[in-house]
C-alpha cells in the first residue's frame, strides 16, 4: 500500500450501500480515516463493523465508524455523495456541506425492458452533480468514481486497473479527488474538465452496465494516451 500524500477524514454518505461500502473500505485501506454516513446510525455502524473486520490486518489502514448522515458530516474534510437519485436533492439540502469538498459519484440512472439509461436532468442542461453544487453553494463538489464498479470496489485485489474521471470547476476540488482516486487505483485520477461535464460521465455508467451484462464482467473505463501514465 502507498501512503496517501494526504490523509483526509472522509463522510461517505450513503456508506451502507454497496458503492459507498466500497470506497469507504478502498479510503481507509489507503489510510484515511472515514465515517459512514446512513439515515439510520445503527446500520451505519453495523456496516463500519464490517468494514474494520476486512482491514484488521492491515497495516497503516485508517479509521471507520459509523454515524447518521448530518453526524457524519459535522468532522469531515470530504464528502462523498454515493446515495441513489431518488431522493437525492432533499438529502443534500439537509446536510452540512459548507466550507466542505463534496465528490459526488451519483448516477441518475433508469431501467426499462431495453436495459439501463440515463435519466434527463433539467432538460438536459444539468446533471445530479451540478444539482448538489446548487443546493449547497458554500461546499465545491466534485465528480468522480461514477464509473467503477462496487462488486470491485469490495474484492480482493489490491486495485482497479481503470481510470477515475475527476470533473469540477474548482482545481482545488478536483485535485482533492483525484488524490482520492489512488486508493482506488493505485494511481492519481485524470483532470476530464468542468462539473458540467458530469452530465456525460453520470449516464455513461449505464454504457458499462450494458456492456457488463453481454459480456458478465465488470467493466471500468481507461484512458490511454497521457504522458507519464503506466
Amino acid at each position: 500500500m502507498t501512503e496517501p500524500i494526504t490523509q483526509y477524514r472522509i463522510a461517505v454518505i450513503g456508506g451502507t450501500g454497496p458503492q459507498g461500502k466500497g470506497l469507504g473500505y478502498r479510503f481507509a485501506k489507503h489510510g484515511h480515516d472515514v465515517v459512514l454516513g446512513s439515515r439510520a446510525a445503527e446500520r451505519a455502524v453495523s456496516t463500519a463493523d464490517e468494514v474494520n473486520a476486512r482491514l484488521s490486518d492491515v497495516p497503516g489502514a485508517g479509521s471507520v465508524s459509523g454515524a447518521a448522515n448530518a453526524d457524519a458530516c459535522e468532522a469531515a474534510d470530504v464528502v462523498v455523495l454515493a446515495v441513489p437519485y431518488d431522493g437525492h436533492d432533499e438529502l443534500v439540502a439537509a446536510l452540512p456541506l459548507a466550507g466542505k469538498t463534496v465528490v459526488s459519484c451519483v448516477n441518475p440512472l433508469a431501467f426499462d425492458k431495453r436495459g439501463a439509461h440515463g435519466q434527463v436532468i433539467d432538460g438536459g442542461e444539468g446533471s445530479a452533480a451540478e444539482s448538489a453544487q446548487r443546493l449547497a453553494p458554500d461546499a465545491t463538489v466534485v465528480g468522480a468514481f461514477h464509473n467503477v464498479s462496487a462488486v470491485l470496489l469490495w474484492g480482493d485485489d489490491d486495485y482497479l486497473d481503470e481510470d477515475v474521471l475527476c470533473v469540477g470547476d474548482s482545481d482545488e476540488g478536483k485535485a482533492v479527488a483525484m488524490e482520492l482516486a489512488r486508493a482506488v487505483t493505485g494511481r492519481e485520477g485524470i483532470s476530464a474538465g468542468k462539473l458540467r461535464l458530469a452530465r456525460q460521465l453520470e449516464p455513461f455508467t449505464a454504457v458499462l452496465i450494458s456492456i457488463n451484462r453481454k459480456y458478465k464482467a465488470h467493466s471500468g473505463l481507461r484512458i490511454t494516451g497521457i504522458p507519464g501514465r503506466d
